[in-house]
């Protein structure tokens, strides 16, 4: 079978499970077919079936012994491959470029490939993972997870299910990439990926009759032409007294202060709101949230955002004025990204 089938089969089966206590559930497997086929439907990407084609030449996992560590920097895939193996699965891996969250490690000591992405991610993760509520047994979504780097950190982190959400074509096959070197054990993490966005999942209005425990939403806000509603999305995929992580580019000012980019804002054409810390806790208790706090405010850095071998197009040193880099090349504050953390009524 291959990796991408099995993947679809494991997420078909937890939606299944889910359905029999969570109705909404059904919803989602109503919705699954379009959502899948979507994705793979040339006329939309045309670079789909390239990419397809790409994981299903992934050396087989079949028979090899695999070991895995979910709680490291990298997210390692611990596995034998050949020197050929190594050579094929670098050039295969090569052509889904850009990597931009991660890294990643397959292989063994010397005989393993290092996806050096441009983010490195374990940095958000080591700075929101101390203010969260314990994932053991948790449910997940990760809204916008991009390739899956912090989904298989929250599996690190004891979750139950994780289910990575997000519109990307690349995205998903990059997903699917590394979730061949899983293989097809026995017990399979149960990390999945959906290539949809969040306005287009089931909402419900049933009190507590929502799916998940914990929602993370991380890097998505700003992109989005309308927060509020982005917010009471979130909110609606969350159980009665569930949390939201929430991880946004901000800029300082009090509670009225909102920074709206005339054009591009370091490079990215599609940036509508930053808002001040003291605003975005007011966002977030309009839409109905509680508890309501920031747990880190962090600049990013030319060591967490840089070009390499994986992603070797502009970076953040590029997005910035060669002259005074506490600005953006269009004059805004350099990004300073906050997490807030708030609970759900």
């Amino acid at each position: 079978m291959s990796t991408i089938t099995q993947a679809e089969k494991e997420l078909y089966l937890t939606l299944l499970d889910l359905a029999q206590k969570y109705p909404i559930a059904n919803d989602w497997l109503a919705n699954l077919p379009n959502w899948l086929a979507h994705i793979k439907d040339k006329a939309r990407y045309a670079n789909a079936p390239y990419y397809q084609s790409v994981v299903e030449r992934l050396p087989n996992m079949d028979g090899k012994t695999i070991r895995t560590d979910f709680t490291a920097q990298n997210i390692t895939f611990d596995v034998p491959l050949s020197q050929g193996e190594i050579k094929q699965t670098t050039a295969l891996l090569k052509n889904l470029m850009p990597w931009r969250k991660g890294g990643f490690v397959i292989g063994q000591g010397e005989q393993s490939i290092h996806i050096d992405t441009e983010w490195r991610s374990d940095l958000k993760w080591d700075r929101v993972l101390p203010f969260i509520s314990d994932l053991t047994d948790k449910r997940v979504l990760d809204v916008g997870g991009g390739s899956g780097y912090h989904g298989w950190r929250m599996l690190g982190a004891g979750a139950k299910t994780v289910v990575v959400i997000d519109p990307s074509c690349l995205f998903y096959y990059q997903f699917m990439a590394i979730r061949n070197f899983v293989g097809s054990l026995n017990n399979p993490p149960n990390l999945h990926f959906i290539p949809v966005a969040l306005e287009n999942l089931p909402f419900t209005t049933e009190n507590n009759k929502q799916l998940f425990h914990t929602v993370f939403c991380m890097g998505v806000l700003y992109h989005r032409a309308s927060p509020f509603d982005c917010l009471l999305q979130l909110k609606n995929q969350l159980l009665k007294g569930g949390e939201l992580v929430l991880e946004t580019l901000v800029v300082d000012g009090d509670e009225n202060t909102v920074l709206v980019p005339k054009d591009r804002y370091a490079q990215m054409n599609n940036v509508y709101f930053l808002p001040s810390v003291p605003a975005l806790t007011l966002w977030l208790q309009k839409a109905g949230f509680v508890d309501v706090k920031c747990v880190d405010v962090n600049v990013t850095t030319f060591d967490e955002q840089r070009k390499t071998a994986w992603m070797d197009y502009h970076s953040l040193a590029d997005f910035l004025d060669p002259n005074d880099n506490s600005k953006t090349l269009e004059g805004y504050p350099r990004p300073k990204r906050a997490v807030m953390v708030a609970k759900k009524l």
